[in-house]
């Protein structure tokens, strides 16, 4: 089930929240209307925790995370690192890092098995998150961009990768992580996935933005609809016939 919202009219919702399967975190102010629609989809199955991260509301791009754990920069006041462990589930280790590219979001991408890393991270980095989350860590690439976080999306059950990431990439990454890719866009052609799209194995939220074509493409790879990856071609098929006649 893919849901298009919007935080304060800005469609990069990927910013302001993050979600995993174990838990769900969403930036404080803006609207109460943001967090509802998480809560509707998610409070059932898994916390969903209003917090920021170092004073500022940018969540999703500060933090990085999967059902084992979180990682936070180390601008993260002890306030906020104390509400964190008291709100997720015990099972969910919090950890604060020490890391220059603080941006852990725009640098990390990850599901419950295996994470894709910036090139220049650091090591004791690395070593943090394969020992925090439980993934092998690989350093990587996506079409070209160090930012992984950024330009991928992937869970337990499928993924996306930047619409310019070549075939021969697609496979190689789809190897690694061990899921089936698909080149896409959100938003209306942003290429910026990790900003404009949230999910995890059962659920996915994208920016107002995303085009029904889009989100068929989310729920087709990321198995959310109960489809098959052949639908995706056939559903961009009809779209594109559509749009011609």
């Amino acid at each position: 089930m893919a849901t298009r919202c919007s935080y304060e009219n800005s469609n990069e919702i990927g910013v302001f929240s993050a979600l995993t399967n174990a838990y769900a975190l969403c930036a404080i102010g803006g609207s109460e209307n943001f967090y509802s629609v998480f809560e509707a989809e998610l409070s059932e199955h898994v916390p969903v925790i209003h917090t920021s991260i170092g004073g500022v509301r940018l969540v999703g791009r500060l933090t990085v995370g999967n059902r084992r754990g979180l990682l936070v920069p180390s601008t993260t006041t002890d306030q906020e690192l104390q509400h964190l462990r008291n709100s997720l589930p015990d099972a969910v280790v919090v950890q604060r890092v020490e890391e220059r590219l603080s941006a852990l979001g725009n640098v990390v991408s990850c599901n419950d098995h295996v994470a894709l890393v910036h090139n220049d991270l650091d090591r004791e980095t690395e070593d943090i998150i394969a020992d925090v989350l439980g993934v092998e860590v690989f350093r990587q690439t996506v079409a070209g961009n160090a930012l992984v976080g950024s330009y991928c999306k992937f869970t337990n059950q499928g993924g996306m990768v930047h619409p310019r990431t070549s075939v021969e990439d697609i496979e190689e990454l789809s190897s690694l992580l061990q899921v089936p890719l698909v080149a896409g866009t959100i938003n209306r052609g942003s290429d910026v996935l990790g900003g404009g799209l949230v999910v995890n194995d059962w659920c996915a939220f994208a920016g107002q933005d995303t085009t029904s074509t889009e989100i068929s493409v989310v729920e087709s790879i990321f198995k959310l609809g109960g489809t098959d990856g052949s639908t995706i071609v056939n559903d961009m098929r009809a779209s594109l016939i559509d749009q011609l006649s």
